[in-house]
């Protein structure tokens, strides 16, 4: 039977690994935790999608039980618990392990904070409309800002569960974006303007998740740019170092 690579995420380096890796002589198994997720992910005969959450002590027994080669976690950067409990179970298996890290970009144009609820306290002592790019994990923590729905717009994946929580929430559904990146530098501004962005909120997401475009966006549209900086300098390899392992381990000739 072929080799078993478990890769966790639905982040595009996941997806990009996953689609990748199917011509390899491998069995691939992807993780992602929604729907959406599992609607971008690529298809392919030796590639099992798993639609679900575990929690470290499922994914203990997931691993004992299935004996993968080799995990590789492709998980947001910001979604550092579940990385916790990915390396928690590896550890806990004797399952190897490796954390993909998406390299991290710097700006001396921005105003940065060091979590969302550091930034709704910045916020909260400013004025003018805010676009919100951090997507709709942490709607709730922006929620406790005073008239956060007259202020902020925001910009979201196009899944339901995600519009199910922003309107849940009190958010005015004409000030909710639901689109699916990337996003050029020219369409990023035009939606900083279309809401009169005075701030715009982002994420120090990387290269892949479009942060370059959203400074440049935010300096054309004229608005100030808060970053909500990564809790951890994580260790790790890039997606080439990652894919050029297992090109090496398990390619043909």
């Amino acid at each position: 039977m072929m080799p078993l690579v478990w890769i966790f995420g639905g982040t595009s380096e996941g997806r990009c690994l996953a689609q990748a890796a199917l011509s390899l002589p491998i069995r691939l198994r992807l993780s992602v935790a929604t729907d959406y997720g599992s609607d971008l992910a690529p298809r392919g005969e030796n590639l099992e999608i798993w639609q679900r959450r575990l929690t470290a002590a499922e994914m203990t027994a997931c691993l004992q039980a299935d004996r993968p080669e080799l995990v590789i976690d492709a998980t947001h950067p910001y979604a550092t618990a579940v990385t916790e409990n990915i390396r928690a179970a590896c550890a806990a298996a004797g399952t190897p392990y490796i954390r993909l890290v998406r390299p991290s970009e710097e700006t001396d144009t921005a105003i940065t904070v060091s979590s969302m609820a550091e930034a709704v306290e910045f916020l909260s002592q400013t004025e003018g409309p805010i676009f919100l790019t951090t997507g709709s994990k942490d709607l709730d923590t922006f929620a406790t800002l005073p008239d956060y729905a007259s202020r902020i717009a925001l910009r979201i994946l196009p899944a339901l569960e995600s519009l199910e929580k922003a309107l849940r929430l009190g958010y005015e559904r004409s000030r909710i974006v639901c689109m699916q990146g990337p996003f050029t530098i020219d369409l990023n501004a035009a939606m900083f303007r279309f809401y009169e962005a005075a701030w715009v909120v982002t994420k120090e997401s990387g290269q892949r998740g479009g942060f370059e475009e959203k400074v440049a966006a935010a300096q054309k549209a004229g608005a100030h740019l808060l970053v909500v900086s990564r809790k951890d300098d994580e260790q790790g390899p890039a997606y080439d170092d990652v894919w050029r392992l297992l090109e090496e381990r398990y390619g043909q000739g």
